[in-house]
């Protein structure tokens, strides 16, 4: 089966991986700047995992292709880790020396459908061939500016890519008028979508890097070391009762809202 994968890939002049994997992070401005440090230690952490980086090497190529990326609105993205491959130790501490840099800005609104599309076309110019193909997007709030969901997600489906969900469900943060109750729920629902898609969400900050390494170790198709039957883990549904405009429509109902800039005016940049 192996060298049925390498003729594709190298049929389509691409280098040959097991899981091409696009990592993208909220960075709104509904985050504070310890969450931020410890959703980026969190994945930089758990790409250097003994677990994870044993989950690499037994693929069939032993190797994978990452990309890290931050977003907030619809045109607010950041890649922070372009394309690399991660087939040693010593190449997931470069790729974790990269990602554990303070971001310097953040943005208000959230566009997880702005996200979707960045990490599509993260994939789309990609010189790595993928066995998988998987976006595995990190927020804590419901998309409220952009396209919507539910086609978005469907046609990047549709190109045979998964996407995952982390939902950042901590209870520190001060609640607003558009926050989304159950957001598991509202990511299973509307955002996670592909073969064997997953959602996995954080309850607490300190459940972040245990949670990213469970992920990962997931989408890579091993079972995480002792995790047993209950794992956090929401399966997608196909069809469901849900309404996926809820964050749109929270936001207009939001009265501050016309304080914000819909082409997000109140981008910060050089946050200490």
């Amino acid at each position: 089966m192996l060298s049925i994968f390498a003729f594709r890939a190298g049929a389509q002049g691409r280098e040959p991986v097991d899981v091409e994997l696009v990592l993208g992070a909220d960075i709104s401005a509904s985050m504070t700047q310890d969450e931020l440090k410890i959703q980026r230690e969190g994945y930089a952490a758990a790409l250097t995992d003994a677990a994870v980086l044993s989950a690499i090497r037994s693929g069939a190529y032993g190797k994978i292709a990452v990309t890290y990326f931050e977003w907030a609105g619809v045109t607010s993205q950041n890649v922070v880790v372009p394309w690399t491959v991660i087939a040693a130790p010593e190449d997931a501490e470069a790729v974790a020396r990269k990602i554990a840099v303070p971001p310097s800005w953040q943005s208000q609104k959230t566009s997880i459908s702005g996200a979707m599309n960045f990490a599509a076309d993260l994939l789309e110019t990609s010189p790595y061939k993928g066995i998988k193909r998987v976006i595995d997007l990190s927020g804590d709030g419901a998309n409220n500016e952009g396209p919507p969901l539910v086609p978005t997600r469907d046609a990047i489906v549709a190109q045979g890519i998964t996407i995952n969900g982390l939902p950042v469900m901590t209870a520190d943060a001060a609640p607003q008028p558009y926050d989304v109750p159950n957001l598991d729920e509202y990511f299973s629902e509307c955002v996670i979508g592909g073969p064997a898609a997953f959602v996995m969400p954080v309850h607490e900050w300190e459940q972040f890097p245990e949670t990213i390494r469970r992920k990962l170790l997931l989408e890579l198709a091993i079972r995480p070391e002792g995790a047993g039957h209950k794992a956090p883990v929401v399966l997608i549904q196909a069809k469901p009762p849900y309404d996926c405009l809820i964050g749109e429509k929270l936001w207009r109902q939001d009265g501050r809202r016309h304080f914000y800039n819909p082409e997000n005016d109140y981008r910060r940049r050089g946050t200490p």
